[in-house]
């Protein structure tokens, strides 16, 4: 049985169909921007802003005991290499050994897909890519550790050059942050550990205080509060990632599909929060029904039910399309953060097709799972359609280019005319005259 489920199913055949497809992608839209069109919450972000850039660590205090309730001096904000140390010696020996596999998987394949290679053309061009100097990393810590979002933001940043990396992640009720995320800044050789979060958090980063230098560039999830930080403090004051919203999983099933490999994977992202989605594409209406019945029973297993109830219900569907083509079209129109592409020997041909995803899940044996904590690509992604125009974040997000260009007197003459043409075309004469000037010596 698919008790309480069947509304999520959307027929091809319905006439409502497109209906029912536009209002789910608006919906999810209207969730991916909350942190932009909340009003309320976008005037406390500006006037919290605005106090750690007016009265830095004493605001960043007076706002750690005011949102998360832990009373900190500003001598108490760093963790100490003690305390890094320790909670690096106390880790599970089986689980330091895992982490340690992932962080070179990671790696391995940041180094691999890393473009900062300088370049010199005989033309007199060039470009030099240089790291950026310092990076700030998010680190949530609320409802759970998350040691992967550690790993998957500083390995690229490290693998770029980066020498100054600074993690922020928000106190427990006692004022500490959780050992694992500690234990893992301690194996990634990070030292420079804040026990702050929130907005405070990103302003500390971006404007800096007395006790935090400012970054460069600010990466790392976050509640929608974080996120609205994020964009406001973006391009004046730093670089950020991306703005990231509910978590969203797309999956292009085929006959071939295990229902039960699909439901689970629909939950894996709905066991996130309630605001997350979960969409599958399928041309077969038996798969599709299977695929319920599977989510009721799973379902029913599930720790964390009441939030994934609340995702399935609200921004989950199982559509049934006329083909392939169909759900390779709705795929791209949603852009999701992951796309999982469940087809058999079709797979690999059907992600060919695909331009816009965050990351893409190739066959069976692929589940999402598998790029949030091991296989290397980073599990920082787009999300809420933002998969049209951004990327994953990878090691060349933590560089910067600068052009070269360097002439002989004799490229200068060649081209002397044409230059000076094209200034005097824009009324801009000293343009002009800076390459006249030379051509009379």
């Amino acid at each position: 049985m698919s008790e309480g489920l069947e509304e999520l199913l959307i027929l091809g055949s319905d006439p409502q169909a497109k209906g029912k497809i536009a209002k789910l992608r608006l919906d999810m839209l209207a969730a991916a921007r909350s942190a932009s069109e909340d009003d309320a919450q976008n005037r406390t972000v500006v006037e919290v802003l605005r106090g750690i850039r007016q009265r830095g660590d004493e605001a960043v205090a007076a706002y750690t005991e005011k949102f998360d309730r832990v009373s900190l001096r500003p001598d108490e904000f760093r963790v100490s290499g003690d305390e890094l140390a320790r909670a690096h010696a106390s880790m599970d020996t089986g689980l330091l050994a895992t982490l340690r596999e992932a962080i070179e998987n990671v790696r391995a394949y940041q180094a691999k897909i890393f473009l900062g290679h300088n370049s010199s053309f005989s033309d007199g061009t060039g470009i030099r890519y240089t790291p950026i100097r310092r990076a700030g990393v998010c680190v949530p810590g609320a409802s759970a550790p998350l040691p992967s979002t550690v790993i998957m933001t500083v390995v690229p940043a490290q693998v770029a050059g980066v020498r100054e990396i600074a993690v922020v992640s928000p106190p427990r009720f006692e004022g500490s942050v959780h050992p694992v995320i500690l234990a893992v800044c301690h194996e990634l050789g990070i030292d420079e550990v804040y026990r702050i979060g929130g907005v405070q958090a990103v302003g500390a980063l971006a404007y800096g205080t007395q006790s935090v230098r400012k970054v460069d560039i600010i990466v790392g999830p976050g509640n929608s509060w974080v996120q609205a930080a994020k964009k406001h403090v973006a391009g004046d004051y730093v670089a950020i990632d991306s703005i990231a919203g509910p978590s969203e999983v797309f999956i292009i099933a085929g006959d071939e599909a295990d229902p039960a490999w699909v439901a689970a994977d629909m939950l894996s992202q709905a066991e996130h929060a309630a605001d997350s989605s979960a969409i599958v594409a399928t041309d077969s209406e038996p798969l599709a029904r299977a695929i319920l019945q599977q989510l009721a029973s799973q379902l029913a297993e599930l720790p964390r039910a009441g939030d994934a109830r609340a995702s399935l219900q609200r921004f989950s569907r199982v559509i049934v399309v006329a083909d392939m083509d169909a759900a390779v079209e709705l795929a791209n129109e949603f852009a999701s953060e992951h796309l999982e592409i469940q087809c058999g020997s079709r797979s690999r041909q059907i992600a060919d097709r695909i331009n816009n995803a965050g990351a893409i899940f190739i066959g069976p044996h692929t589940p999402v799972a598998v790029g949030d904590y091991w296989a290397g690509p980073s599990h920082t992604l787009p999300t809420g359609t933002r998969a049209r125009f951004s990327s994953a974040l990878t090691s060349n997000d933590f560089l910067k280019s600068i052009s070269l260009i360097e002439y002989s007197a004799e490229q200068l003459a060649a081209c002397a005319d044409d230059i000076i043409r094209l200034a005097q075309v824009e009324g801009l004469d000293a343009h002009a005259r800076s390459v006249s000037i030379r051509r009379n010596r």
